[in-house]
């Protein structure tokens, strides 16, 4: 394997393997995607794969996600199929203040083009006859669904490879040290160089970071799913926390627990979510749970992405963020402009590192 490259992507999770396959589409560059273990074993292997817009605030957070969820279309022809299902999003609520608010989250929206619907009782049940009964109407959108997040990353990581992007995984990146214009990177496998390195290794960015001598301001949040038997198809939506699979499994999830790296499931989430669950979709308390699993998110600081150079260090760039199932395409399309132009179509000051103080 050649050891020296123009890019060298750090974590080939739905972020960096986006970023690799779209850079390589440009054809100017030697890209190596390095990985400490496989694509798909951390967070982007162990979610529920929601490609949710509708709900995400402020405005412009939510139209980031629109635009992103607009391309995955384009991105199955380009990669092959990734299983994307534009099912619609119902977000329940239970009570007259979540209506209220369900209201002004429809004017915030509209506001970029984001079409919402705000469902009362009847409507509600009529789309989705499984909800409770208890339930006082709903927020609903067209944009939102799902993807096969194993199929997705591997055929990111396949159509990177055909564009001759090298791989090495399994392989610990050590150390980076920055010397004149190249980086040099230290790892299990060797010593790898190159002009321009991304950090886009999820919850293992703030020890990248730490390695360059930059404080990332993320923290590690475990989220625990619940997997059911395979059902009868009954779900016809995305409903926030559940979802059925196109093999009959319901997938639920709610949790966020702060416990660094523990990737374990506990009972007591386990329970607190089945009820949750059931609160919502009484049919799934005849439902057996076959299977739990966790997978711990990266989360900045103030919630939202982290996207671009690495302020004060030419060549160092960062692409770290929750829900990047959602934003995977349109990533991967604004950090190839960045590094191929300078430039991007759409303004990432609101997404720079350096709007945390300190940075």
């Amino acid at each position: 394997m050649n050891n020296v490259f123009d890019v060298i992507v750090i974590g080939s999770g739905v972020i960096g393997s986006s970023i690799a396959y779209h850079l390589s589409e440009s054809k100017n560059h030697e890209i190596l995607l390095i990985d400490k273990d496989f694509p798909l074993s951390g967070t982007s292997g162990s979610t529920q794969a929601w490609v949710w817009v509708h709900s995400k605030v402020p405005s412009w957070y939510g139209e980031l996600s629109m635009f992103s969820a607009e391309l995955y279309p384009f991105l199955e022809k380009k990669i092959g199929d990734v299983e994307y299902k534009r099912t619609g999003g119902i977000a329940p609520f239970f009570n007259k203040a979540e209506r209220e608010k369900a209201w002004r989250l429809v004017e915030q929206q509209a506001e970029v083009g984001i079409d919402i619907e705000v469902l009362t009782r009847d409507e509600v049940l009529e789309k989705e006859p499984s909800l409770s009964s208890h339930v006082a109407g709903a927020t609903f959108s067209k944009l939102d669904g799902n993807v096969n997040p194993f199929r997705l990353v591997e055929l990111y990581v396949k159509a990177a490879k055909r564009n001759g992007v090298q791989c090495s995984f399994y392989n610990q990146v050590i150390d980076i040290e920055k010397s004149g214009d190249i980086f040099r990177l230290e790892t299990y496998k060797g010593v790898f160089r190159a002009k321009k390195v991304i950090l886009a290794g999820g919850p293992w960015s703030k020890d990248l970071g730490s390695m360059l001598g930059v404080e990332m301001p993320v923290k590690q949040v475990r989220g625990q799913i619940l997997v059911t038997e395979p059902l009868q198809p009954f779900l016809k939506y995305t409903i926030g926390g559940i979802r059925q699979a196109d093999n009959g499994e319901v997938l639920i999830g709610y949790s966020k627990e702060e416990v660094g790296y523990d990737r374990r499931s506990t009972l007591d989430v386990i329970q607190q979510t089945a009820k949750m669950a059931t609160d919502f979709v009484p049919a799934l308390a005849k439902a057996n749970v076959v299977r739990t699993f966790s997978g711990i998110r990266v989360m900045p600081k103030d919630g939202f992405p982290i996207i671009g150079e690495i302020p004060n260090m030419d060549g160092a760039y960062v692409a770290v963020m929750h829900s990047g199932i959602t934003l995977s395409p349109l990533v991967g399309t604004l950090m190839t402009e960045l590094l191929t132009d300078g430039e991007t179509s759409i303004d990432l000051t609101r997404y720079s590192l350096a709007r945390f103080e300190g940075v």
